[in-house]
């Protein structure tokens, strides 16, 4: 009886270590792999970095769904656990956030996967994206004569706030679409676009 009770207690010691090298295992990967995607930004509605990667089959489905020309496969230099994998192309043109998600609809792995509510409705309210990001010394708008490229561009009430004839971005309504970045007028662009988990490490 002591002989099977030690070897029970044995194996229930191996795999709470298994379970809990497992679990180190993963945050350890999770941080790997989010701390690389400060360099990129997904398309809308893309699972957690780590889960979006195994998710993800390359296929290009939602590249090709895109109907402006956002999204495009990042290069094979980035490795192959990145390479051919979807991301947004804010520093040249904007998401246009469609009504009906063509990007997420087209993923049938479900990398991209739209949320849904208690009812199981999918939701399309315009999820986080990037942040954005005025520099006022090269803002039309800041540094004169007027500008307002950006504040006709914005699709979200709320994301731009104007105080004197100078914009603000309030990042409690901006979802970082970046089409104020792709119709401000002037070279370099006025507005920055930073991926979600790099604004974090800055914010820390």
């Amino acid at each position: 009886m002591a002989s099977s009770e030690t070897a029970s207690d044995r194996r229930a010691f191996f795999r709470r270590v298994a379970r809990k090298t497992g679990e180190t295992v993963v945050r350890h990967a999770d941080a790997h792999v989010s701390k690389r995607a400060s360099h990129w930004i997904r398309p809308p509605h893309a699972l957690a970095e780590l889960d979006f990667l195994l998710a993800c089959t390359r296929c290009g489905d939602c590249t090709t769904a895109c109907p402006h020309n956002v999204i495009f496969a990042l290069p094979t230099r980035l490795g192959a656990q990145i390479a051919a994998t979807p991301a947004l192309d804010l520093l040249h043109r904007g998401c246009h956030c469609c009504s009906d998600w063509p990007c997420a609809a087209a993923c049938e792995s479900g990398a991209l996967s739209l949320p849904a509510d208690e009812n199981g409705i999918s939701s399309s309210a315009p999820p986080e994206i990037a942040s954005a990001q005025i520099d006022e010394q090269l803002c039309l708008a800041w540094q004169g004569p007027e500008c307002g490229a950006c504040a006709s561009a914005c699709p979200i009430d709320g994301a731009l706030i104007w105080q004197d004839e100078k914009p603000r971005i309030d990042m409690g309504y901006c979802n970082g679409c970046a089409l104020c970045r792709e119709a401000c007028l002037v070279e370099p662009k006025a507005i920055s676009i930073r991926s979600l988990s790099a604004s974090s490490e800055v914010a820390a």
